[in-house]
């Protein structure tokens, strides 16, 4: 095989995504522990169960692949692309750069950090799909994607920042803030980071913005496509596509269900826009 795409479990997809017998894919598992119990975010997670287990347990964490996991698969294919989480909120990112440089021929892999999470990763594994399909080589292939992964847009609304704060993907201040009753943040993903880029008053008042900061992104969506994942929010999830659909003109719109590693952080009634 000439090329295959790896992912990490946070993009929430399966290992079914993807099936041509020309381009290789599989889903890197990252693994949560609530208490005692070790998770693997692999197709057969039950969510539901990983979230119950959390809510009884004060000692929640997740861990991100070895680099072996990565290395044994590079032998599959020519040529490897490997995406992942931001580096700034996982150490995924570098076990994959470990992988590459034990590899030997790591001119022919490419790791890619999504400076996101979730349906960023999705879209960057559609776009790499498409080029290799269109036919290009390995090099137009990394400029191009490079690129692509840079003009991403990240947004999410969540109701519970437990799990960002006490891991330390989020500030303590700005988890007060957004754990108030009253104030519904927009979170976005800058440089990799999660910040909050707006306190509204209320969840309803908090969509409406959403929306209209997607707006401001571009001005024709033909060409795009916006992917909504939700963990137990497909009402929420439902209601911003109806608001978006209004507006604007995107290409395709995605409601999709998070996984394990997605679920752990963004918690029920979480939803995360990408596009």
């Amino acid at each position: 095989m000439k090329f295959q795409i790896l992912v990490d479990s946070s993009s929430d997809l399966n290992n079914d995504y993807i099936k041509d017998e020309e381009v290789g894919f599989k889903v890197v598992p990252l693994t949560i522990r609530t208490g005692e119990v070790e998770f693997v975010d692999d197709d057969n997670l039950d969510t539901t169960e990983m979230l119950e287990s959390m809510h009884l347990h004060k000692k929640n964490s997740s861990a991100c692949p070895a680099p072996d996991l990565f290395l044994q698969e590079f032998e599959n294919a020519t040529y490897t692309f490997v995406v992942t989480i931001t580096s700034k909120l996982s150490g995924c990112y570098n076990s994959a750069c470990v992988a590459k440089n034990s590899y030997k021929n790591p001119e022919n892999i490419c790791v890619i950090d999504s400076k996101a999470v979730s349906g960023v990763e999705i879209l960057i594994v559609n776009k790499l799909y498409s080029l290799i399909k269109s036919g290009a080589d390995f090099e137009e292939i990394v400029d191009k994607i490079t690129k692509y992964t840079n003009e991403r847009s990240l947004f999410f609304i969540l109701q519970k920042f437990d799990n960002l704060v006490n891991n330390g993907r989020m500030s303590k201040i700005a988890g007060l803030i957004a754990s108030t009753l009253v104030i519904r943040p927009i979170c976005v993903a800058c440089e990799g980071e999660i910040k909050i880029a707006k306190k509204i008053i209320g969840i309803k008042n908090a969509f409406s913005k959403l929306v209209q900061m997607i707006g401001e992104k571009m001005k024709d969506f033909s060409n795009e496509t916006l992917i909504i994942t939700q963990c137990q929010a497909e009402n929420e999830a439902n209601l911003i596509k109806e608001e978006v659909e209004k507006k604007y003109n995107f290409k395709e719109i995605q409601i999709r269900p998070m996984k394990g590693l997605c679920s752990f952080y963004a918690l029920e009634k979480g939803v995360i826009i990408c596009m």
